[in-house]
């Protein structure tokens, strides 16, 4: 096996910007897998790029420039697969268990890489989503975008004001709520999921929005809803449903942060990972919830149940 210093070219120095790199890798990718191996080309280009005599005094900027041009890459592959896709798309999930700190590449991943921001980046072009996660989430200065992109700084301010304004349609769209505070926001999570394990109806339809939204990416591969119900009685009617079986399944539930948000995993019986599900809370209720059920989008946290493929009890 290479030692750390060749192959695949960290060392102490690159290493400590793997963090950084994997969540510009995420938010251009909404792939937990795929940004894992965007970051591992860009360490493997540098190696290549040392070997053949190349001096690189700026690492951080160096791999972010490849990281980035990696992930306009991807993008391109990656939305004619995503045209094809059936039911709500969602970004693989981010979880952090709750009662401990996560991976180091996680470290700093942002509040603003919630899933229902990484939908919204959907709407963008590659170029312009790497020119506005650079600008809007890390904070980058025109300057770097430019040199970052391959673009000139003031094509750069033109892109950033394209797309900061469409986020910002979407935004008054959707209606999408601040998030809640850390403490507050485990709290309503705790209560929630002990509602909705427990069948009480009148507690969870208090805690739910009057418009309340459900989305569940299956990616065609598990029985979810064709469409995403919306209001306090259609969603509480499905969450009863759902817990009801998962309860007679022996599925058990851990709390998490997922994305940066509250959330859980759902576990089967033998412990293999159910699903994903992040909440989206504001003002003390449960204004959307997202879960993750798509197999293929849930294998980087262990192996994956085969229950949400089943068929409902007759």
């Amino acid at each position: 096996m290479p030692g750390p210093a060749d192959g695949d070219g960290t060392d102490a120095a690159t290493a400590g910007l793997r963090p950084l790199l994997f969540s510009i890798a995420y938010g251009m990718t909404g792939s937990v897998g795929d940004s894992e191996d965007i970051v591992q080309d860009a360490f493997l280009g540098l190696t290549r790029a040392r070997r053949a005599g190349t001096e690189i005094g700026d690492l951080k900027a160096y791999l972010t420039t490849a990281v980035t041009r990696l992930g306009i890459n991807y993008l391109g592959s990656a939305r004619v697969r995503r045209e094809r896709y059936v039911g709500d798309w969602l970004p693989e999930p981010v979880v952090v268990p709750a009662d401990r700190p996560g991976p180091a590449e996680y470290a700093e991943l942002s509040d603003s890489l919630s899933m229902a921001f990484l939908v919204l980046l959907e709407s963008l072009t590659p170029v312009e989503r790497a020119v506005f996660m650079l600008r809007e989430v890390f904070g980058h200065g025109y300057p770097e975008v430019a040199r970052t992109t391959g673009k000139s700084e003031v094509n750069c301010r033109k892109i950033f004001a394209r797309a900061r304004g469409r986020i910002a349609a979407e935004v008054r769209q959707d209606g999408a709520p601040p998030p809640t505070r850390q403490a507050e926001g485990e709290e309503l999570a705790r209560r929630f999921f002990e509602a909705a394990a427990g069948g009480d109806m009148d507690e969870l339809f208090a805690m739910l929005a009057p418009d309340v939204v459900l989305h569940a990416d299956g990616g065609g591969k598990t029985q979810v809803v064709a469409s995403p119900p919306t209001g306090r009685e259609p969603v509480l009617r499905l969450l009863v449903g759902l817990f009801r079986r998962t309860r007679a399944l022996g599925v058990t539930l851990r709390p998490a942060w997922v994305n940066g948000r509250p959330g859980a995993v759902m576990y089967d019986a033998g412990g293999r990972v159910a699903s994903v599900i992040e909440l989206d809370l504001a003002d003390g209720q449960v204004a959307a919830i997202r879960s993750v059920v798509n197999p293929d989008k849930l294998g980087h946290l262990g192996p994956v149940s085969d229950i949400a493929r089943r068929p409902p009890p007759g």
